[in-house]
């Protein structure tokens, strides 16, 4: 490694950064709202109308990536959740500073 390389944070995932990007504006939002958001901006004309889910995983994944990190949270009923725990319906935001 170089030396430039090595003070440098490492690179987001794009899907990660489509994450904070949905939330930039303050809003919460749940796993498929990003997921539709990010297939929309690269959908083509032949994808089928439910193509959104093949971003599901991803986006679940990288979230949870976001919140050990503490840069987001997922909040289920009102209360943060434990990124390691959770389930049923969340939603997630940017994390409080």
């Amino acid at each position: 490694m170089t030396e430039e390389t090595e003070n440098q944070p490492p690179k987001d995932d794009p899907i990660a950064i489509a994450i904070l990007d949905a939330l930039a504006d303050g809003s919460s939002l749940q796993f498929k709202d990003i997921a539709v958001r990010i297939f929309e901006k690269r959908k083509k004309a032949k994808d089928r109308p439910d193509g959104w889910r093949r971003y599901m995983t991803s986006v679940k994944q990288q979230a949870v990536h976001l919140a050990r990190q503490g840069r987001v949270e997922i909040v289920r009923k009102g209360e943060v959740a434990d990124p390691n725990d959770f389930k049923g319906i969340v939603r997630v935001r940017l994390a409080a500073d």
